[in-house]
């Protein structure tokens, strides 16, 4: 049985097994949480997010991170723009109940 891609393509774009297997799990969370694809949906040998993110990987779409510590502080501001945003949707919806509840 042939595995595609196969570890010595893969093992070109990334320099060990351990980043390897990091960061083909990470991109299968990535699409498993609805990320948009580097490679068109038909043109994918794999069904599988993780077979799917080995391509993408094989195909050098998808990079370990040279600035890591810059992207956590990129996720970071994104998450709290995102609680705070629906803090905010919290507070206009309670106000709406309130002056629903006046009239």
């Amino acid at each position: 049985m042939m595995l595609t891609p196969s570890i010595d393509k893969l093992l070109e774009q990334v320099d060990s097994k351990y980043s390897l297997v990091i960061l083909s799990s990470k991109r299968a969370h990535e699409l498993d949480l609805g990320a948009q694809p580097m490679i068109e949906e038909d043109k994918f040998v794999s069904v599988k997010n993780v077979g799917r993110g080995l391509e993408e990987i094989a195909n050098g779409d998808v990079v370990i991170d040279p600035n890591p510590e810059l992207k956590r502080e990129l996720l970071k501001r994104q998450e709290e723009e995102r609680k705070a945003n629906k803090r905010r949707e919290h507070q206009e919806l309670e106000a709406r109940i309130q002056m629903d509840r006046k009239m």
